[in-house]
Parts: structure tokens; C-alpha cells; sequence
């Protein structure tokens, strides 16, 4: 039972994240955020690997480039999109955006891994899309021909971009590590490369000028939305099965929108309710067995 509220509890901590970054983007840089948050989060995950698994394992000499193609693209480039988008994007609208991301993993693995999708993983993929057009156009389809899109949404879907990459990543060369020591080590590697752009931001000088909701906010993505998040998923997964497991992060858009419309009032529009219904219905086909 513990281990379903634990689940339960990463899915609210997961679409918390979009809140806090929502508030630390408006005072903090893009780079400069991201590397403080795995600044934070790395040195708790190292805490919790050697805790969980007695030591940390050593890299084999073909796990290095993998690593850091996992830094460059789960950490690196996500966390940049994601910062960026939410200087301009709303958090509700942004996480039911980011919840296409099953369905481009779905996409990818059936070309490249040869995975098959049934009719009903196809109409998920549909309702899933119509959803998300729906959410980022506001409710105006037609004005994305328009070209109604603004930078922001280009930049999260830049993080679904970016994490596809990293799930179809993580799938094909981390098979003899542990997830665990597989987000510890990419956290890391991204967080080094993070720190030489953030530097160019001026995060040296700027540190000392973040207010008090920056640094809660900073804390909070790289402790609960980071160390918390990942931990409970993966012991989700050891327990009850991958399947049963990420079942909850249909719960992450979910909770993101509810805590938006409570922490920032944002406005909960037909649009975004009916785009959420369509997504989260969408990711859930997309990934029924057969």
C-alpha cells in the first residue's frame, strides 16, 4: 500500500515541478536554473545511491559517452527548454504539452526497435495530439497555421524533444546499469556542463541576488521534483512493475493544473480541461498493451 501512495506522491511532487520553475524562471536564467538544480539534486542522488545500493558503480569505459549523451539531453537541453518556456508559458498549459511525451517514445521505439502499435495505441495517438493542438493553440487550432505559436511553446516542446531523445537513449545503452545510478551519473554529467553556460549568464555575481521564493522554488526541483521523484518512481517500479508504475505519471498533468490554478491562479479554461481529458486519455492508450 505505502508504495502506491509514494507513487501517488512523485506524481503531485513531478507536476509540482512546473509551478516552481513557473516562479524561479521569472528571476533566475535558464542556465543558471538548471544548474542549480542539479547542483542540488546530484548530491542528494549520490547520497541515495550509495545508500540504496552500498556504493557508487564505476563507469565501464562504454558507459561514458552514454552518460553524457544522457546529461546533454535529459538534463541539459530539457531543463533550458523547460526554464525558457516557462518565463512565457503558463504551468497548466506546459505540462499537458510535456505529456506528449509517451507518445513520441511510442512513435520512435515502433520505427526504431520495431515495437508494434495496436488500433488503440493509434487512436490514443490521435486523441493525444488533437488534445495538445488544442492546448497550445488556446482552444484556436486555426491559429497555428496562422502561425499563432509563441516562442515559449516552441521551447516546451523543445522538452519533449529533448526527453525523447533520453528515454530512446536510456533504452538502448543503460541495459547494465541501474536506473538509479543511470539519473545519478546523468544529473551529474549534465549538471558540469550546465555550470559553464550558467556562468556566462552571470550566475557568479547574480547568486547573491535571488529572492527567497527563487531559492524555495530552486530546492524544491531539485530535492522533491529530482532526488524524491525518481527515487520513489524506480522503487514503484521494482515493486509493483513498470507497467502498473508509470500508470501514475498520468496523474503528473493532472496535478500540475490543479496546483497551478491554486499557487499561481492560473485560469482553468474549457480548453485546457478538454485538451488535459485528450492528452492524459491519449498517453494512456498510446501505452495499453495489447
Amino acid at each position: 500500500m505505502i508504495v502506491y501512495v509514494k507513487l501517488l506522491f512523485m506524481a503531485i511532487f513531478w507536476g509540482g515541478t512546473f509551478i516552481a520553475a513557473r516562479v524561479v524562471s521569472q528571476s533566475v536564467d535558464p542556465f543558471s536554473a538548471s544548474f542549480l538544480r542539479f547542483a542540488v539534486a546530484s548530491i542528494f542522488l549520490v547520497l541515495v545511491t550509495i545508500r540504496l545500493e552500498g556504493r557508487i558503480p564505476r563507469l565501464k569505459r562504454h558507459q561514458i559517452l552514454p552518460i553524457i549523451l544522457l546529461g546533454m539531453t535529459g538534463v541539459f537541453a530539457y531543463n533550458f527548454f523547460f526554464f525558457s518556456g516557462l518565463k512565457t508559458v503558463e504551468a497548466g498549459r506546459a505540462s499537458i504539452i510535456v505529456a506528449m511525451n509517451p507518445i513520441f517514445i511510442a512513435l520512435f521505439a515502433t520505427t526504431f526497435f520495431k515495437e508494434k502499435l495496436t488500433g488503440i495505441n493509434l487512436i490514443g495517438i490521435v486523441l493525444c495530439v488533437s488534445g495538445a493542438i488544442i492546448v497550445i493553440s488556446k482552444g484556436n487550432p486555426l491559429g497555428i497555421i496562422r502561425g499563432g505559436i509563441g516562442t515559449g511553446e516552441f521551447y516546451i516542446l523543445g522538452c519533449v524533444a529533448s526527453w525523447v531523445l533520453y528515454s530512446l537513449i536510456g533504452k538502448t545503452t543503460m541495459k547494465d546499469m541501474s536506473p538509479l545510478t543511470a539519473v545519478t551519473y546523468s544529473c551529474v554529467a549534465g549538471g558540469i556542463l550546465l555550470f559553464f553556460p550558467s556562468c556566462a549568464e552571470g550566475i557568479l555575481t547574480d547568486i547573491t541576488t535571488y529572492n527567497a521564493m527563487s531559492w524555495l522554488g530552486i530546492v524544491y526541483l531539485g530535492f522533491f521534483g529530482t532526488v524524491l521523484g525518481f527515487t520513489w518512481f524506480y522503487e514503484g517500479i521494482k515493486k509493483i512493475g513498470a507497467s502498473k508504475a508509470s500508470v501514475f505519471i498520468n496523474f503528473v498533468p493532472i496535478s500540475a493544473v490543479i496546483l497551478a490554478s491554486l499557487i499561481l491562479k492560473e485560469k482553468l479554461g474549457l480548453f485546457l480541461i478538454t485538451g488535459a481529458i485528450m492528452v492524459i486519455c491519449g498517453a494512456y492508450l498510446t501505452n495499453k498493451k495489447r
